[in-house]
């Protein structure tokens, strides 16, 4: 093993402790419960043959096409640039550049350019808008996007040109507010793609690769979460290690800048992320059942204020035991969020006035819809029925994704573990897990 592989194992992290071993008996039972999920929520698995015949046409000659599109895009392969995903991702969507001066940060957010191979008028497009989701099972992935696109020419891997829409925000230094918002067509070359493990080592040491970068985009994202949070933000999962922060706030960034540009600069219709709040007794309920926990208390002077600034404060000072149950409080007074043509209302959790998705044009329609319409400036005639139906399939993908862990847990195997180290099939007297 490399010096990281053994850094891993003795962490005892996802990476290091391998697959977890099931019996065929209960890869049998897990796929017969996934067919069952499939037909019960019609979520789609195989793709139509026809669909998968025009995916590999596309991707014929496509580094020459990447080649060629130099002539009309940003080349930023010399700009450093990597992505950090799980361990077990198949599919690398954003990558991250950033930037220090004087006066301002420059923070790059470069997107897989899904668009450009995906269109209206394809096939690809009308079974993504079959799909409007991958939906990920632990240890089972259904794809949105034939993975002839998904795993290759759209992803972002490491060392090879790939076409990107590049989100680059120019923020003031103290504020952290936009300065300037430019969003273009590029060609990037990622440097290198981390787990979320490697990165937390690439922050930690100081002679690695990447990790001046690294420490900047953290320091930067760190930032924002707390100014985020003291905005009126609601951050769930308060615990979350230094990889998952940067990524999201990052994510949270670029797709508030584009949607901002899209309502405030074009004044056009997009698939925005519309999130209602709670009703005020909604609310005391949630905060009341929060209050009774054992070993949990709102202070007092975030009792009176606004309550997702409640809710945070409970819990970043109760004990790890009670996150689930505050969580759970919360999400049962919470309304869903939907996709709208337009972003009346903001989205509640996240206090943003405008907000709406642009960072996962591979897993989700709203995404590539938005990156079609940054580009163009055309907006679907059925865009109302589309913000429909990516929210109906959305909520069938989760609902599955809850069904089968619940099975699973059933089964006597630990869903989080499948889902960060995958499964291996082994002879019963091997297994970890049989039934």
């Amino acid at each position: 093993m490399s010096e990281t592989d053994d850094a891993q194992a003795e962490a005892g992290t996802a990476e290091g402790q391998g697959p977890v071993l099931i019996s065929e008996a209960l890869d049998e039972a897990l796929a017969e419960k996934r067919e069952e999920l499939f037909e019960e929520f019609d979520l789609r698995d195989e793709f139509p043959p026809a669909v998968m015949r025009e995916a590999e046409r596309r991707i014929e000659n496509v580094e020459q096409e990447i080649q060629d599109e130099l002539d009309d895009r940003q080349d930023l392969r010399d700009l450093t640039a990597w992505t950090t995903d799980p361990a077990d991702a198949q599919d690398f969507d954003d990558a991250l550049s950033v930037e220090e001066h004087d006066d301002e940060y420059v923070l790059y957010v470069h997107i897989a350019d899904v668009s450009h191979y995906v269109h209206p008028d394809s096939l690809m497009w009308e079974e993504a808008v079959e799909r409007c989701n991958t939906v990920y099972l632990p240890g089972y992935t259904t794809h949105m996007l034939p993975p002839a696109l998904a795993e290759t020419v759209c992803s972002l891997v490491p060392e090879e040109d790939r076409l990107a829409h590049t989100v680059e925000m120019h923020l003031d230094k103290e504020e952290l507010s936009f300065e300037e918002i430019d969003i273009y067509k590029s060609v990037i070359n990622s440097d290198e793609r981390l787990t979320y493990t490697q990165c937390e080592h690439r922050l930690d040491d100081e002679d690695a690769p990447l990790h001046e970068e690294n420490t900047l985009a953290f320091d930067l994202a760190d930032r924002m979460h707390e100014q985020r949070k003291a905005d009126g933000s609601l951050v769930l999962n308060p615990r979350r290690d230094r990889a998952h922060t940067m990524i999201e706030e990052c994510m949270l960034k670029a797709n508030k800048a584009v949607t901002h540009t899209l309502m405030w600069d074009r004044g056009v219709e997009a698939m925005y992320r519309v999130h209602p709040q709670p009703t005020p007794d909604q609310w005391n309920e949630a905060l009341k059942e929060i209050q009774e926990l054992d070993g949990v208390s709102i202070p007092g002077e975030a009792f009176g204020d606004d309550p997702r600034k409640a809710v945070n404060a409970a819990l970043e000072e109760s004990p790890g035991r009670s996150l689930d149950k505050i969580q759970r409080a919360v999400l049962k007074v919470m309304p869903r969020a939907k996709y709208m043509n337009d972003p009346f209302g903001g989205h509640h959790a996240l206090n943003f006035d405008i907000y709406g998705h642009f960072t996962s044009p591979i897993r989700r329609l709203s995404d590539l819809i938005n990156h079609w319409i940054v580009h163009t400036n055309e907006v679907p005639e059925d865009l109302v029925e589309l913000c429909d139906r990516a929210s109906d399939k959305q909520k069938d993908g989760e609902t599955a994704e809850r069904l089968y862990k619940q099975f699973m847990q059933e089964q006597g195997l630990d869903p989080h573990a499948v889902n960060n180290r995958g499964v291996e099939v082994v002879p019963a007297e091997e297994a970890d897990h049989d039934v």
